[in-house]
């Protein structure tokens, strides 16, 4: 099988998203009033509303609605002003109406839009975007200094209700093949959940992964649901297919279900995309179909041929009525809406003169955002002045430090926000060295105690007196007259050689850069 990268250059992939999210910051479900609680005792919280029994009617949630319109209004949709839930055949088991409520052709949220910063590894997925020259653009791509900007329409974003959950025993991995008998827990089933679906406008798994992995940014800033992928509140599903490049008709896509991390998001349709050629490239015939994507053995699985829009058999619901949102209730939650990542993104750059780069990244984990503002509100008048050293702290040295680690809470930790500023202002002023700052970055977290404490005991403040570093300078020079004559015949590397003589010679404490200014 060939890599995706010589795959690419003949063909094109053609991707889109279907992204679905559980409002788990709800109270309550979707149509009745049983509580959201995940890891419950199995089917604790069901009524005659979620369990479907005849008679039982449904209420929709207002919590639920306002959720919707404002993940519409943070993705650039249409909010639509009148709308009606419909009834969608469901034949598993896992919903025991039979039937799952959810939207029509016409949702809430329509014709929105998010555009994508790809740089770095990434951009390279897409070829011939070097062709480009700085702000010129080719279909949904625009160039930048380092990468280009994808620009991903989104259809739709749609309100449902989720389904319950069934655990298979006795098969391989949990899966229904050859298990012997299967459980159902219908406390998921009724769970508002919101789905966005994108336009085809991707065209790399790396784009599919950042689209993801933005719009999690964004409901977890809405503060609609915990957007947790272990335990499936946020999950995908990728629709692909490929054309011989060139061409505009698409060609026969395949779906992968229930993706629940952007590894799996990004490896999953990868190889779906040498999968793809390889048939095609033989003669062979790609089929609609749904595919599992099986990250031990990394490959995927046909699970069934996928249905058609006929198979659904939608209709309006008939125990609902249709949906009218007032231009008042649209307003109220535009007002709600608070600083978006992109938003943010903008004013470190403005305000602290950040790179875009830097800025696009800390907005990426809400600990890191909430590090970067605390410091910076604790460096007061001089936060523009540390906000470089202060966002290369987030990103470089705690970024590490809580991927690392197993589940830890950055909030907690002993290198608190003030304590931060401290150590940065210490680099600063030259009192201690980048190397050094990384030493005292790990003391404070081990012992719980202040940069400045830590620095004095272990007698690490870099000597910065210009007479004493001199001197050492002196003897280090007078000691190897062959090494002073070949830097004035133009050997000029050698100067890393003084300076690491001079360190040597001040056990480390000597400022290495007064030292590299002195020497030359």
């Amino acid at each position: 099988m060939k890599t995706m990268e010589e795959v690419l250059k003949d063909w094109e992939a053609v991707i889109g998203l279907e992204v679905h999210c559980e409002l788990t910051k709800l109270e309550t479900k979707m149509f009745c009033g049983c509580k959201l609680e995940f890891g419950a005792e199995p089917n604790t919280h069901t009524c005659p509303v979620c369990l479907g029994l005849p008679g039982a009617l449904p209420v929709p949630n207002r919590a639920a609605i306002q959720s919707i319109v404002l993940a519409g209004l943070a993705t650039n949709c249409d909010i639509e002003k009148h709308t009606m839930f419909y009834r969608k055949g469901y034949m598993y088991p896992d919903m025991a109406k039979n039937f799952q409520t959810t939207q029509g052709p016409k949702a809430f949220c329509m014709r929105g839009h998010l555009d994508l910063a790809v740089d770095g590894r990434g951009a390279q997925e897409r070829l011939f975007w070097k062709d480009l020259a700085t702000g010129e653009q080719s279909e949904n791509m625009t160039r930048t200094d380092d990468g280009y900007i994808a620009h991903v329409g989104i259809t739709r974003i749609h309100m449902e209700e989720d389904a319950g959950k069934m655990i298979h025993i006795g098969g391989d991995d949990g899966r229904i093949a050859g298990a012997t008998h299967s459980l159902v827990d219908y406390n998921r089933a009724g769970t508002p959940l919101i789905e966005l679906v994108t336009e085809p406008d991707l065209r790399t798994p790396e784009e599919a992964r950042l689209f993801m992995q933005k719009l999690r940014q964004i409901f977890l800033t809405l503060g609609i649901s915990d957007c947790s992928m272990e335990e499936g509140s946020l999950r995908a599903d990728g629709n692909i297919s490929l054309r011989r490049r060139g061409s505009k008709e698409f060609g026969t896509k395949t779906e992968l279900k229930n993706i629940n991390s952007f590894k799996s998001l990004h490896d999953g349709l990868a190889y779906e995309i040498c999968r793809q050629a390889e048939v095609l490239e033989e003669g062979g015939q790609i089929y609609q179909e749904t595919r599992h994507w099986d990250p031990s053995k990394k490959h995927t699985i046909v699970m069934r041929v996928k249905e058609t829009a006929d198979d659904y058999r939608m209709f309006p619901d008939p125990d609902l009525a249709p949906y009218d949102l007032s231009d008042e209730f649209i307003d109220r939650v535009r007002d709600m809406l608070p600083e978006l990542p992109d938003q943010r993104a903008a004013r470190y750059e403005r305000d602290f003169g950040l790179s875009a780069y830097d800025a696009r990244h800390l907005v990426e984990h809400r600990y890191i955002i909430d590090f970067f503002e605390a410091a910076c509100e604790a460096a007061g008048a001089a936060a523009k002045d540390l906000a470089k050293p202060l966002a290369n702290l987030a990103l470089n040295d705690i970024s590490a430090y809580v991927n690392a680690g197993e589940g830890i809470d950055f909030s907690q930790s002993a290198l608190t926000p003030a304590r931060g500023v401290e150590l940065v202002s210490l680099v600063a002023e030259d009192a201690i060295s980048s190397k050094q700052a990384k030493e005292v970055f790990a003391a404070v977290l081990e012992e719980d105690k202040d940069p400045q404490v830590i620095v004095e005991e272990r007698g690490m403040k870099q000597v910065s007196d210009t007479g004493a570093i001199e001197a050492v300078i002196d003897e280090v020079l007078a000691a190897n007259p062959d090494k002073v004559e070949q830097y004035k015949g133009g050997k000029t590397g050698l100067i890393g050689f003084f300076v690491g003589q001079c360190m040597k010679a001040m056990k480390g404490q000597g400022n290495p850069k007064l030292i590299n200014e002195l020497l030359a």
